[in-house]
């Protein structure tokens, strides 16, 4: 008998990921904890191999997990396009989209927004990176979406500034001058891999990337393994297994905008704008200073 990966499965998968461990994904699927580990294991049953495996009080990705990862957001999407498109199962559904970063604050947020419009609707999320959620829009298959301004390629309609800090491993240290001050990052094209790149050479600490990541959670589990620091989202609380640094240059926030889809309930989109707006104006979310003296940020880091 072939094998099948299950769709509910791979959504549960995906939501670890994106939500950062198993009870905020159970909590966004509206599932039990027990329920989301039993479509993991079904998945490692059908590979014949494990996908996540404990670290301290955390979880991460194996290897053959973030290759699965990568294959379950194509499969749902692909799936989630063809319902759409062969069963004209469009009906109240709302498509919202969002980058990892702060997905799980964002999504919610976002969510309520939309059902305080259209209450009987149902609501459908697409992660992915910021120019392929503006493509996605202009498709038409998502119908909002929130993103990295300056990585969208369009600057659509300004929501506010997300806020960027630096997490590590508890107990982690910065190597000694003069060796590089190791990061873990998005791989290329990514802004926020640029703006920690940016604002290290901007005080003159010199930094490399040590681990490349297709996708955020492989930056988590880099990062929770010690091997350097990570320029995150600053949205609720710190990463499950990581703490922030505060002996690293302050980062101003990114930009973040909406892009709406052509034809979109106005009401809808305009009370989604203003939720994110409100998010990203509360006090914990306030834009970190655009510079700080040389001498403090390098002897910090040194």
């Amino acid at each position: 008998m072939a094998h099948v990966l299950d769709i509910t499965a791979l959504r549960s998968l995906l939501a670890v990921a994106d939500r950062g461990g198993f009870h905020r994904a159970a909590e966004a699927l509206a599932l039990s904890q027990s329920a989301v580990s039993q479509h993991v294991r079904r998945l490692e049953k059908t590979l014949g191999r494990p996908v996540v495996e404990r670290q301290g009080r955390g979880t991460r990705f194996t290897a053959d997990g973030a290759r699965l990862l990568e294959q379950a957001r194509r499969i749902v999407a692909v799936h989630d396009e063809a319902v759409r498109t062969l069963l004209g199962d469009d009906g109240e559904a709302v498509v919202i989209g969002s980058t990892e970063h702060a997905a799980d604050q964002i999504l919610p947020l976002l969510t309520a927004a939309v059902r305080e419009v259209r209450p009987q609707c149902r609501v459908r999320f697409r992660i992915d990176r910021s120019a392929r959620l503006v493509e996605a829009v202009d498709r038409g298959t998502v119908d909002l979406a929130v993103y990295v301004t300056e990585a969208g390629g369009t600057e659509g309609t300004p929501v506010g500034g997300l806020p960027l800090n630096w997490y590590a491993a508890p107990g982690w240290t910065p190597p000694q001058a003069p060796a590089p001050l190791p990061l873990v990052a998005i791989e290329d094209p990514c802004a926020i891999r640029r703006r920690a790149l940016g604002v290290l050479a901007e005080r003159d600490i010199p930094a490399t990337v040590v681990c490349d990541a297709g996708y955020l959670a492989g930056v988590l589990d880099a990062a929770r393994t010690g091997l350097g620091a990570a320029l995150l989202a600053g949205l609720g609380d710190a990463p499950e297994g990581l703490s922030a640094r505060h002996d690293l240059p302050p980062v101003p926030a990114i930009r973040m905008s909406a892009h709406a889809r052509r034809g979109a309930d106005p009401a809808m989109v305009a009370g989604a704008v203003a939720a994110m707006g409100e998010l990203l104006a509360r006090p914990g979310a306030a834009p970190a200073p655009a510079s700080v003296p040389a001498h403090a940020s390098q002897g910090a880091v040194r």
